[in-house]
């Protein structure tokens, strides 16, 4: 059973930064893609950002292109999201999430595991 969970989330100015980690069970980053979605109150949850098995490749949804980042650390089993020129419309909860394929990664249902997100808040 794949396990995933966040943390880093808080309070932010707007412009400020924060990065998040997602702590995995072993051999889920060489097993599965793994992914960050997001979901503002009352809105859908929505892709954010994806990274392959071996790291080399990486997606980004438009809105975050050029101020978040994916990584991994595959001897932590821990994913990340570092996220800088934060805006109040980033405010969300922020998901962990596991996908077979690199084409199923951006769609929520299509994840296979999810964690139970932390909780970023971008003040203006």
């Amino acid at each position: 059973q794949v396990q995933l969970v966040e943390s880093g989330g808080g309070l932010v100015q707007a412009g400020g930064s924060l990065r998040l980690s997602c702590a995995a069970s072993e051999r889920t980053l060489s097993t599965y893609v793994m992914g960050w979605f997001r979901q503002a109150p009352e809105k859908e949850r929505e892709f954010v950002a994806a990274i392959n098995r071996r790291g080399g490749n990486r997606y980004y949804a438009d809105s975050v292109k050029g101020r978040f980042t994916i990584s991994n650390d595959s001897a932590k089993n821990t994913v990340y999201l570092e996220m800088n020129s934060l805006k109040p419309e980033d405010t969300a909860i922020y998901y962990c999430a596991s996908a077979a394929q690199w084409t199923e990664i951006q769609r929520p249902i299509s994840v296979l595991y999810w964690g139970k997100g932390t909780l970023v808040t971008v003040s203006s």
